[in-house]
């Protein structure tokens, strides 16, 4: 086999596709063959060019991993011995690195199996030799190594340390340097031990010295492993970074401002702002910080983005990240320093930074909304001063910044109304479909909360925004229909007079099919639920089985988000219907049980990338006989699914309350989902969940109360929905969901007295004072948030004020239960 294969390794390396397929063809076959190992190992250590000799190890790595536990034991010494021999004495850096990459799949099984004592001893030496060649593949193979035999590495941890702390101060080598950075990197991804990871905190001035060299030299990618390696250390709940993070912080800052360098180096470097603001915001108050972040990140707002670039990695989105996650963390440091760059850019003769102020602005607008609400009348004298500005990206910026204002500074933004309103109705007729479009957006978020306020611009917004949904693109139709359903929301009765027409265009996009066009059906469903709530059953009974009938049939169009909406659109018409409903629950219950028990998506991305892919070796590789553990590099979720899930769960909970005792062909399945769904992983269903087992509760009480068994059956229910409830006051994460926990509770409390409730009163003292004491799951600090206290850890009103709903709920039920017990002590003392 030796002579042959050889022939075929030239053969696959020769630029003739016809021969090299051949080749490949014939190197499959024999490659099943165990002796094909030992054929390798002699190619390795003896063909005559590096290319041959390279490929023979990166077809030994392939291969080995089928192959090893059928070889004798002489054999398996030779192939140690050989890839010892490869890693010191061969003469080409490729080879050695790919003999390296064979020796951490060998080890991964001869290891655990004490068949190769001496692995670990070699590498020490290897590390230390006086040969460059040695240290530095030595320091490839400890980084490879941690995947597959990490474990063994435990009791040398110390020395460990120290050797790669040593190789990072390599003063006569470049390359040992960069070898070591990565191996620390690797080192790190697999150290969860807090105590271990602590120690690499002196590891860091390190770092930071190998990785400027890198980008000195152009060695971009490398120093990026310094990010990654800061990641892992932010990300810990170990005490890591200390004093480091103002170095940490100052170098990222170099980096995130050097136009010189890649957009992802520049974008690894913000995202480490970031990542600190978000995990450890109170080390960059104390080590004040704050202000040079803001000092570089504020600017980059205004730096412009190549046409050709990734949008995700562009460094003036990447900053309004930074800004954002610093507004939610460090509010009453943040805003003062935005507001003072706001204002002087606001009067920069460069439209990029004219832009920048608003979008700095509307970026802040969520975390410093209390401090915002207090300046209100300055800031949106900038940001309606841009609304005029002759520049169109100015003009958006500030479109976008309105929708975010109103969308964050409730209620207050909606006493400025004379002068916004009249900024946006101009802005509906800009020149460009950009500035319109976010303007429909600003519109949309501005008169959700609105309500008679509305009613003098009613007239001259109507016009223009059934103007536009005729005669604009699709994009634009979609936020115009948008902005259609906050205004009818807002004006309520007095949207009927354009009812008729809002209504008689939709029919045009709800029997639309193409998938360009399924976003905006989706839209259009969603408008004729909101206009159906504003003019009333009456009024909508009459022309709603065609609407109807128009919103089932998109389900068979496979696009969640029109599912989404549809079950919004069915909430809607049972909640103005009420039990004119029941006859569509046929219909319409079924597809919200299909949309409920969809798979949610969750997808694990794999790198299956194989450094040795040169020369197209990796196809060779490409038989089943076995591979190498992948690596999961992202886990991803179809949020669009997770969306749709929460509008179904919504919807069976809304079809229950307004239906009530003909909710019962329904309510077993509807019960066993709810059950299901409040202990999801995501919380925007659990919150649906939560709220739809209340309404659950109310059908069954109709549905039982005429049935021989029914207070047992009854009594099952009450039992579920209560121990759900319950168990979610303590052990939920989510505020908002534990929240309509105890307002629900509340409800069931006032709607059935103390003495339904009784059995459960002790489960619930215990939990509402687990939430006064501030001790429930959701009232926890994430592990290594690093918030203060003083800043960013302000009492939850809403759960809070959920949970004092709770008292009086519990008193008034007692209250009522206690006088009829007093009258019957009454009769007994009177006797």
């Amino acid at each position: 086999m030796a002579q042959s294969l050889e022939l075929l390794l030239i053969q696959f390396l020769m630029p003739d596709n016809d021969a090299r397929r051949q080749a490949e063809e014939q190197i499959k076959r024999l490659a099943k063959d165990p002796q094909v190992v030992p054929a390798l190992v002699h190619h390795l250590r003896t063909a005559k060019t590096p290319n041959v000799r390279q490929l023979a190890a990166v077809l030994l790595r392939k291969k080995i991993t089928g192959h090893w536990a059928k070889l004798p034991h002489q054999v398996k010494q030779l192939v140690k011995q050989s890839l010892i021999e490869s890693i010191t004495m061969e003469h080409s850096a490729p080879v050695r690195r790919a003999s390296a990459n064979v020796v951490s799949i060998i080890a991964k099984y001869a290891v655990p199996a004490g068949e190769w004592p001496d692995l670990l001893s070699f590498l020490f030496q290897c590390s230390q030799s006086p040969q460059e060649d040695h240290r530095e593949v030595a320091l490839i193979l400890f980084s490879s190594l941690t995947e597959t035999i990490g474990s063994t590495f435990r009791p040398h941890f110390a020395e460990l340390q120290a050797l790669l702390l040593k190789c990072l101060q390599d003063e006569t080598s470049n390359r040992v340097r960069v070898a070591a950075l990565k191996a620390v990197g690797s080192f790190l991804e697999f150290t969860n031990d807090g105590a271990e990871v602590v120690k690499f905190r002196e590891f860091i001035p390190s770092i930071l010295n190998v990785s400027r060299q890198c980008l000195a030299a152009g060695e971009e990618d490398v120093a990026i492993i310094a990010f990654e390696i800061f990641d892992e250390l932010i990300e810990s709940p170990a005490p890591l970074l200390g004093d480091s993070v103002k170095s940490i912080v100052q170098f990222s800052l170099e980096v995130s401002s050097s136009q010189n360098l890649e957009s992802n180096t520049r974008h690894q470097a913000i995202q480490i702002i970031s990542w600190l603001a978000k995990y450890k915001a109170n080390s960059l108050k104390k080590q004040k910080l704050v202000t040079p972040i803001l000092q570089v990140m504020c600017p980059l707002l205004a730096e412009s983005s190549n046409v050709d670039e990734d949008d995700d990695l562009a460094p003036d989105r990447a900053a309004a990240e930074v800004i954002d996650t610093m507004a939610l963390n460090l509010s009453k440091h943040v805003f003062p320093l935005v507001f003072e760059f706001a204002s002087l850019s606001s009067q920069n003769a460069n439209p990029k930074f004219r832009e920048a102020a608003v979008t700095a602005l509307g970026v802040v607008s969520e975390g410093c909304a209390e401090l915002m609400k207090d300046k209100l009348e300055p800031v949106l004298q900038i940001v309606l001063g841009a609304m005029r500005d002759p520049e169109q990206m100015v003009r958006g910026a500030a479109s976008f910044a309105l929708g975010q204002f109103a969308e964050h500074l409730q209620p207050e933004i909606i006493s400025h109304y004379a002068s916004v309103l009249p900024c946006i109705l101009n802005a509906l007729e800009d020149v460009s479909d950009e500035v319109k479009e976010k303007s429909y957006y600003a519109l949309a978020a501005f008169c959700e909360d609105m309500g008679v306020e509305i009613l003098p611009f009613l007239d001259p917004l109507m016009g223009k925004l059934l103007a536009a949904l005729q005669n604009s693109s699709r994009n634009l139709q979609e936020t115009c229909m948008s902005a259609i359903g906050s205004v009818a929301a807002a004006a309520e009765q007095a949207f009927f007079p354009y009812a008729e027409r809002v209504l008689e265009l939709m029919k045009v996009f709800m029997v639309l099919t193409n998938d360009e066009d399924l976003r905006a059906r989706a839209r259009a469903t969603e408008l004729v639920g909101i206009v159906a709530m504003s003019v009333g059953r009456t009024r909508i009974d009459p022309i709603l089985p065609a609407f109807v009938e128009a919103a089932i049939s998109g389900f068979g169009l496979e696009f969640s988000e029109l599912r989404e909406y549809t079950h919004g659109f069915f909430s809607n018409v049972a909640e103005i219907m009420d039990d004119g409903f029941v006859k569509y629950l046929p219909h319409v219950v079924p597809l919200a049980f299909s949309s409920c028990n969809l798979d949610d998506g969750s997808a694990v991305d794999i790198d299956e990338s194989d450094d040795e892919n040169i020369n197209g070796f990796g196809e060779v590789s490409s038989d089943d006989e076995a591979h190498d553990e992948p690596r999961v590099r992202n886990i991803s979720i179809r949020t669009g699914v997770l969306d749709e899930k929460a509008a179904a769960t919504q919807a069976l909970g809304l079809f229950a309350q307004h239906t009530k005792h003909s909710y019962a062909p329904y309510l077993e399945e509807s019960l066993k989902i709810l059950v299901r769904h409040s202990g999801y992983f995501h919380e925007d269903v659990r919150l649906q969940a939560i709220i739809a087992l209340k309404h659950i509760l109310t059908a069954a009480h109709a549905i039982f109360q005429c049935q021989n068994d029914g207070s047992m059956k009854a009594k099952e229910v009450l039992d579920t929905v209560m121990n759900i409830y319950i168990k979610t006051m303590t052990e939920d994460d989510d505020k908002e969901v534990v929240a309509h926990a105890c307002m629900s509770i509340a409800d069931i409390i006032k709607d059935y007295g103390y003495m339904a409730l009784e059995p459960y009163m002790s489960q619930l003292v215990d939990a509402t004072l687990t939430l006064l004491r501030e001790e429930s799951a959701c009232q926890q600090l994430e592990n290594g948030s690093d918030i203060d206290d003083d800043d960013d850890a302000e009492h939850d009103e809403i759960l809070m004020d959920a949970v004092s709903d709770l008292l009086p709920a519990f008193a008034k039920s007692m209250e009522s239960f206690m006088p009829s017990t007093r009258s019957n002590y009454g009769g007994c003392l009177s006797c």
